[in-house]
């Protein structure tokens, strides 16, 4: 018989986790996306294209290394498969419905920027737009795409970011799974030996 953590029995006799029960693996990534939720935007053959995207998590301080998975089935992964060029534009809560209505819709049938009602502006460094009304926009390159063909996962650098020094406390949304979001909240400060 194997033997039990160190403190595992008095967490035990605590009640520490004695109201956890199992939960559905296929709701496990409503408990770790942190967000925020953005905007992705493309430009191939002429059409500039734009999705609601979630899954993505920082990989490097500098230069800024971004990981994010694209659907096979979303008309984005073409375009950035093909120009291994995009731009993430962060919304606030302001565009939570646009954001929303984005991520229903594809893009192979509908003009997104025109039926959303966002403006766009060229990019300095890629071809893909930055969206006026999102309070940051990072110009991103491909920079690795070993794990494309098999996760549809994308390794971006930033090469340019942009960010609207009058919004002091940006309210970005964080998606929660099945329709729910969260919103950032309070900010709080400790000491502490990280960047």
């Amino acid at each position: 018989m194997a033997k039990p953590p160190p403190g595992s029995s008095a967490r035990a006799a605590a009640g520490v986790g004695a109201n956890k029960r199992a939960f559905a693996l296929s709701k496990v990534y409503g408990l770790l996306e942190t967000g925020p939720v953005v905007l992705l935007t493309t430009s191939h053959k002429g059409k500039d294209n734009v999705m609601t995207m979630s899954w993505h998590t920082m990989l490097e301080f500098e230069p800024p290394l971004i990981g994010c998975v694209v659907s096979g089935n979303d008309f984005s992964f073409a375009a950035l498969k093909a120009t291994r060029q995009c731009v993430i534009n962060i919304p606030t809560r302001e565009l939570a419905a646009q954001t929303v209505a984005c991520g229903n819709s594809s893009g192979r049938s509908t003009d997104k920027f025109q039926t959303l009602g966002l403006s766009t502006k060229p990019a300095s460094m890629v071809d893909a737009p930055l969206i006026n009304a999102c309070y940051a926009s990072l110009e991103c390159r491909v920079v690795d795409t070993a794990l494309v063909n098999r996760y549809n996962f994308f390794i971006l650098e930033v090469l340019k970011a942009w960010v609207d020094t009058t919004v002091k406390q940006p309210c970005t949304l964080h998606h929660r799974g099945k329709g729910k979001f969260m919103l950032a909240g309070d900010e709080i400060r400790l000491r502490s030996k990280m960047r």
